[in-house]
């Protein structure tokens, strides 16, 4: 396990690289300690797969600024448990799943930030909206929702690609996904779709320069996991 100090040097370097875009440390797989560790080496908002690690790691007192962000495939039986524990959810990937979101949240009285996720490299393993106009009718329907708050889109870079295009294939999803976002606050000025959530640690370069305002990165700061 790595030191507090090898965190703040690592943690130090991304966020010099990045920029303005925020960090989102994953923190899938690692215990709280590490986590803890990295909160203070300085990251802030921890990104999560799993609703389960979610309900072990986080139900408890966590520091006022730490936020919890659910970043993987969301079940819609599990709506209810990840809620009440997090900050955002970046993976709606249906409106029907932002309608879940929206009664747990009104359940327990918050206004719960969500981005939608978009199937930026076509790829059928992938969740997320497959067209711009799935995306559209999403925001249109998505109006009358009282306890959800759009923030705006999430992707990921192409993962079954040849290793010699994958650096171009993830520029096309990314620039595709930026389009996009841009033509969403053109059409639906009534929300704040301000926030654009693109790269991961072998790319996350790549989605800063196609306009990523937030990356998540989890191996390039706490090593290779093991699941074992």
């Amino acid at each position: 396990m790595r030191t507090e100090a090898e965190y703040r040097q690592i943690i130090t370097d991304i966020k010099s690289r990045i920029g303005k875009a925020e960090l989102v440390a994953v923190s899938k797989t690692r215990s709280l300690e590490e986590i803890m560790l990295s909160y203070r080496a300085g990251a802030r908002i921890f990104g999560e797969n799993h609703v389960q690690e979610i309900v072990q790691k986080f139900s408890g007192e966590r520091p006022s600024d730490m936020k919890v962000h659910m970043i993987g495939h969301l079940q819609s039986n599990k709506v209810n448990k990840v809620v009440p524990l997090v900050d955002m959810i970046q993976s709606v990937d249906s409106y029907s799943l932002l309608e879940k979101i929206d009664r747990a949240a009104g359940a327990c009285g918050k206004k719960m930030e969500v981005l939608l996720e978009v199937n930026a490299s076509g790829e059928n393993s992938k969740s997320g909206f497959d067209s711009d106009e799935e995306v559209f009718d999403c925001l249109e329907k998505a109006k009358k929702l009282e306890n959800v708050q759009i923030r705006g889109l999430m992707a990921m870079g192409p993962v079954n690609c040849p290793e010699d295009e994958k650096e171009k294939l993830t520029h096309l999803a990314f620039a595709k996904t930026k389009a996009l976002s841009v033509e969403c606050q053109k059409r639906f000025p009534c929300y704040n779709l301000c926030e654009l959530s693109m790269g991961m640690s072998s790319d996350y370069m790549v989605g800063v320069e196609e306009g990523s305002t937030m990356v998540r990165i989890g191996t390039a700061i706490y090593g290779e996991r093991d699941y074992a």
